[in-house]
């Protein structure tokens, strides 16, 4: 492990010879986040030396991409598989396919403002507080918050749509030595809903929120339980408070953080084409979803596959905690 937390065993050139072996060739896209998988049919099903690739790359490069495939729902399961149990979530709307349990698909949200009285875009203007509020990591509310996720793009608009990812692990390491220190003995709580505005008077999502809450205690700084590596554990989707600092402290130091976490040099976008495919480390990263194709009116409809996470812990060792609401590997 080096002194900045990040650890040490990555090694491209064996990657590089290992993806060869097996048929792959994996290209990162930017210096810290985000590579190419080529070679591969993922709906052909994989043998363990392409696991073990797109294994090391995910935990490498963060985020990989695979275009031109041809995945179904039933194969989307099946490579998820590969790597991890899926996440069967018990609440999906109407656009998911009833016999997946494990498929989600982002039409789903589209649904959601109008359960609660509002058009879509008005539910989202009231529930993104601040210009870095869309930023996040999938259910990071929960005890557990998934370990991975698996993005699948089915219909996407000509242009416009792109999805952005930062690495938390780069972020951290990029700190100076002393705000390092500072932050890695902290937590904070992540809860569901964080600085939504409600409506004037009766306003059914916040007694949606009320009805189904879900908060946890994390730490600022989570050790990854795969490469050791340190991840800034921040966000500006769930995070309420930072415990322990006055209200204004904390936001002074959260600001400063999810800042640090978006710098554009610790990112990467991507162009979504019919067919792509994204695989993430929800554990090491946060994303944030397009909000430049809404006027197109051309419908982008993705589906999603999460794989079951474990409880994040930090440096200290001490793992997080729930408040309300969640407990490991209940969905």
């Amino acid at each position: 492990m080096t002194t900045d937390g990040r650890a040490t065993h990555f090694d491209d050139l064996a990657d590089e010879k290992a993806a060869g072996a097996a048929g792959l060739e994996v290209r990162p896209v930017a210096g810290h986040i985000g590579a190419d998988i080529e070679g591969v049919d993922l709906a052909a099903g994989l043998d363990a030396a392409q696991v073990a690739v797109i294994r090391a790359a995910v935990l490498r490069w963060k985020v990989v991409f695979f275009r031109g495939q041809r995945l179904d729902h039933a194969g989307h399961v099946a490579f998820a598989r590969r790597f991890g149990e899926p996440v069967v979530p018990r609440r999906r709307g109407s656009a998911s396919p009833p016999d997946f349990p494990e498929v989600e698909t982002t039409a789903d949200r589209l649904e959601l403002g109008g359960k609660f009285g509002m058009e879509h875009e008005e539910w989202l203007r009231r529930r993104r507080h601040t210009l870095l509020r869309g930023w996040h990591c999938d259910h990071g509310a929960r005890v557990d918050p998934p370990a991975a996720t698996i993005l699948r793009a089915e219909t996407v608009p000509p242009y416009g749509g792109d999805t952005t990812w930062s690495n938390l692990a780069a972020a951290y390491a990029g700190l100076s030595a002393p705000v390092r220190e500072f932050v890695a003995g902290l937590r904070a709580e992540h809860r569901l809903g964080v600085g939504y505005q409600p409506r004037p008077g009766d306003d059914a999502y916040v007694r949606h929120l009320l009805d189904h809450q879900v908060a946890s205690v994390h730490p600022l700084v989570r050790v990854h339980p795969e490469t050791g590596e340190r991840v800034l554990y921040v966000n500006g989707y769930y995070v309420e408070q930072i415990t322990g600092l006055s209200r204004a402290e904390s936001a002074a130091i959260l600001d400063l953080l999810l800042a640090e976490a978006t710098r554009p040099e610790y990112t990467v976008r991507f162009r979504w084409e019919p067919g792509s495919v994204a695989f993430w480390d929800n554990r090491a990263t946060i994303h944030l979803a397009p909000s430049d194709n809404a006027h197109l009116g051309i419908p982008r409809t993705m589906h999603r596959v999460m794989l079951t996470g474990d409880v994040p812990a930090g440096v200290d060792g001490r793992p997080s905690q729930p408040v309300t609401g969640t407990e490991p590997g209940r969905w």
